[in-house]
């Protein structure tokens, strides 16, 4: 089946290449699709350079820092305009394991969506400071409890998609980024129906770079789950 894998990037210089080079390594058949937004520190660059010996790699390159919920959805248009079946997303700071991609990509096969988790046996986070650590696992807890979405990780980044999951939902509506963006798309397959399934990981904090995280991220994800939940309410029997 026609895959790409979907990677934002923004001055990821140091992991790029090695991202690019590990994910060939487990799934030598999959395109990687790199949206950069802008870094200084020359990843368009490197991409580029590869581009000229690897026609299974492709790049998005944008005008600046415009976020992760947006730079996902244009590698998700992209994907549905140029023909793929599976799309799956990922960091590039290897925080998420590449030799992971090949049981996600297995598992497509028979579901709708997979989500890579590190919360669905036991807690497999390595690297993150306690407080982190809890408020990741919280945030989780309260977007099942608010939402009703039966998901251990909502908040995770790792995931692998059919192409008709993100040909049903708007993406041009989809304005949220961080922990709430990866909520929204996860709670909007599961409204529409989509099989899910997720496969535990070990996540691992970043091995190179500079975290992106805020507290706007938390903010937005924490006032995102009741958006959807309320929206939904409202929009019963409106069909």
């Amino acid at each position: 089946m026609k895959t790409i894998v979907c990677i934002p990037t923004y001055n990821e210089r140091d992991n790029i290449l090695r991202m690019i080079d590990a994910v060939h390594d487990v799934l030598t058949h999959a395109h990687l699709l790199i949206i950069d937004d802008g870094s200084p520190d020359g990843t368009a660059m490197l991409v580029r350079e590869r581009m000229k010996t690897d026609d299974r790699v492709h790049i998005i390159e944008r005008a600046g820092k415009l976020g992760l919920g947006t730079a996902y959805c244009a590698g998700f248009e992209y994907a549905i305009n140029h023909g793929y079946e599976i799309v799956m997303q990922m960091d590039c700071d290897f925080s998420h394991d590449p030799k992971d991609l090949s049981r996600l990509w297995e598992s497509i096969q028979d579901h709708d969506l997979v989500i890579g988790s590190r919360y669905i046996q036991g807690v497999n986070v390595i690297n993150w400071p306690m407080s982190r650590l809890l408020l990741s696992w919280f945030a989780n807890l309260y977007t099942r409890v608010i939402t009703g979405m039966p998901i251990a990780d909502a908040t995770g980044g790792f995931k692998c998609f059919r192409i008709h999951v993100l040909q049903g939902i708007n993406l041009k509506k989809i304005k949220s980024n961080g922990y709430a963006f990866q909520i929204e798309m996860s709670y909007k397959a599961w409204r529409n129906g989509a099989s899910m399934i997720e496969l535990p990981i070990i996540f691992m904090d970043r091995v190179s770079g500079v975290s992106k995280m805020s507290k706007n991220i938390v903010y937005e994800a924490a006032f995102l789950v009741w958006k959807l939940k309320l929206g939904t309410i409202f929009s019963f029997g409106k069909r």
